[in-house]
């Protein structure tokens, strides 16, 4: 009895281990690269203290618009203050923009990722925004960097940093 329920049970794990691997195959063994998604900012890039704005970005991929985005979410936060940012779900409008409303309550230097997933894949382009008339010698300066790979190898670094410093304490 255990060994047919062995032998039932190992060919259970060899037929889903064959198809996860024709799948596998079905999408990579063509040998073609995904199109890459790119997402446009279309933001202006100065705005208004007070008044609700429109976050909005443009979803395409290969010149075409990207209607069924997985995910779009607007990251918000005032420069050299990401941890006290505010993430806000984004909604699809049509033609590929998705939007979402949010109000800067003070005059400053603010930034904001879209982060954007569809069609397999996650890209999160960074924005700038000056809002009202701030004093720039008060600006903190931003340490968030313009990418998801610049910003895991910080991490990293960090992570590695207080290792190092952990290290030269003993």
């Amino acid at each position: 009895m255990k060994k047919l329920f062995l032998t039932l049970a190992m060919a259970a794990v060899l037929a889903v281990g064959c198809g996860a691997e024709d799948d596998a195959v079905d999408t990579l063994g063509s040998g073609e690269v995904p199109v890459e998604i790119i997402v446009e900012v279309l933001t202006p890039e100065k705005l208004n203290v007070g008044e609700a704005t429109t976050l909005e970005v443009k979803v395409t991929q290969g010149g075409e618009v990207v209607n069924d985005a997985d995910s779009v979410d607007f990251e918000v936060w005032e420069s050299g203050l990401r941890d006290e940012g505010t993430m806000i779900d984004g909604e699809f409008t049509e033609d590929g923009v998705y939007t979402a409303e949010y109000t800067f309550d003070h005059d400053g230097v603010y930034y904001m990722y879209a982060h954007t997933t569809a069609r397999g894949m996650h890209v999160m382009p960074k924005q700038q925004f000056i809002v009202g008339n701030p004093d720039m010698s008060k600006v903190l300066e931003d340490n968030s960097s313009s990418s998801m790979e610049d910003d895991s190898e910080a991490q990293e670094n960090q992570e590695h940093g207080n290792e190092q410093s952990a290290d030269h304490q003993h």
